[in-house]
């Protein structure tokens, strides 16, 4: 019997190995190839989690733990195939900072070293600018408290030099952002009242002078990364809409009206905010069929218990467990993984460094660790879909196993009696199950059959 694998391309022949059963002996092809190229990490697609509060929780004595043992957080998000952190960044006083950690301690002084950090265990960082004292979201973008005796024009001028000041500190210390969010979630734009929108009113006062403050943000980016010799960090808009195309639109053709350079689009997921993730692939797609740009996720979460009453009924079939948070990564790889033209760019898990003992308690229910500090297999769902793309197998007499990352979250499993030309594939009809977190098809030892996945 032989049985041989590959990966959306031709064989690419790695190993040969003889498996001896009671009844048979199996020679085993494995192969890989991923657009007719060995097998690799998909290094543009982000695996990333937002770890603003890491250094917050370790002061209050939080432990992150892997097989049971202490170790830099970091480099435990690493090793399960974490390629970029987020770090927000408030414009708070060192003042604020000591009197409320919680709510105002993500200012340059606290983020720089976490950035360098970052840097120095050999991640991407990814900055998101919040431009307010403390949490900007939809429903709170308020003007920094040393901004408010500023008129417009001032203001213009202080997000360009704000904007380049911060980015040359972040550079000085050796922790240039490959990313940069201007502003966080503003689907109702920033700096209120100037900078406040409307997404179903086009033009107009406030979206040019949204227009302008952006401008100016991005013009700062590129002052610090041209006095510094550094590279331009990629520019990212981030709204909250993921389950809304028809806001998503409106937004992003007033934005584009107003003439802002930026590379990615960012929209906020939680099935508890945004709904059915149906509509989240809708809308991703119809962003990048639309805009012709990568669009990512900036922020999702799920729970691993049920403590959050509020979100239960709110989960589209997913359950609020351990495994039912690793399905509910598999569902959202698998969307972003199909947005076309491959303009599916990444995922940033929110919370994930969250632990028991300070700020928002929902957040300890969804985190990467448990309430004993444990890692949870969620960390390797996300960082799986920046995985090599390989097939491996295991034999189970009378049945085979094979399984691989959610990097092929939106690939087809195609099966083969031979390689003869002209070569004819079908689908394998056994439907793929997450198991840990991989996605694992189960197939009868009798089959004598090539393996690959294969995009639709």
């Amino acid at each position: 019997m032989t049985v041989g694998l590959e990966s959306n391309g031709s064989l690419c022949d790695l190993t040969m190995n003889r498996f001896i059963s009671s009844k048979l002996a199996v020679l085993f092809i494995i192969g890989c190839a991923l657009l007719n190229s060995p097998a690799r990490a998909d290094t543009n697609f982000l695996a990333g989690a937002d770890f603003s509060l890491l250094k917050y929780f370790e002061s209050l004595g939080a432990h992150y733990k892997a097989g049971g043992q202490v170790q830099d957080a970091l480099q435990i998000i690493k090793n399960h195939g974490i390629n970029c952190v987020r770090l927000r960044l408030f414009t708070s006083s060192n003042a604020q900072a000591l009197a409320n950690p919680y709510n105002y301690i993500n200012n340059l002084n606290y983020t720089v070293p976490l950035a360098v950090r970052v840097k120095n265990a050999g991640l991407l960082f990814c900055l998101d600018f919040h431009y307010s004292d403390t949490w900007a979201d939809p429903g709170h973008q308020a003007i920094p408290n040393a901004w408010t005796n500023l008129d417009f024009t001032d203001l213009v001028q202080q997000m360009r030099s704000y904007n380049s000041n911060a980015i040359a500190a972040f550079a000085a210390a050796g922790a240039m952002p490959d990313y940069v969010q201007v502003g966080n979630e503003i689907t109702g734009g920033m700096l209120w009242p100037f900078g406040k929108v409307n997404a179903y009113t086009s033009g107009g006062t406030q979206w040019n002078q949204l227009g302008q403050l952006m401008n100016a943000a991005v013009q700062g980016i590129e002052d610090a990364t041209i006095a510094t010799g550094s590279k331009m960090p990629r520019i990212i808009v981030h709204i909250d809409r993921g389950g809304d195309w028809t806001t998503t639109m409106k937004f992003f053709d007033n934005l584009n009206a107003q003439q802002v350079p930026y590379d990615l689009i960012g929209e906020s997921y939680y099935p508890f905010f945004q709904g059915d993730p149906a509509n989240l692939s809708i809308c991703l797609s119809n962003a990048a069929v639309r805009y012709g740009k990568p669009v990512l996720v900036a922020e999702t979460a799920f729970p691993w218990n049920n403590s959050v009453t509020s979100w239960q009924n709110q989960l589209y079939g997913f359950v609020p467990t351990i495994d039912g948070q690793v399905g509910s990564i598999a569902k959202l790889a698998g969307i972003v993984k199909s947005v076309p033209n491959q303009l599916g760019a990444g995922v940033f898990y929110w919370g994930a460094e969250y632990q028991p003992g300070g700020g928002n308690s929902d957040y300890n229910n969804s985190s990467f660790w448990d309430y004993n500090g444990n890692v949870l297999p969620v960390v390797d769902a996300v960082g799986g879909m920046a995985a090599p793309l390989l097939i491996t197998a295991a034999f189970e007499n009378p049945n085979f196993r094979l399984q691989w990352p959610f990097s092929g979250a939106a690939l087809n499993l195609m099966a083969s009696t031979n390689l003869a030309s002209p070569i004819a594939w079908s689908s394998v009809t056994n439907s793929p199950e997450t198991t840990g977190a991989v996605f694992t098809v189960t197939l009868p030892l009798a089959n004598s059959s090539f393996y690959r996945l294969q995009s639709n």
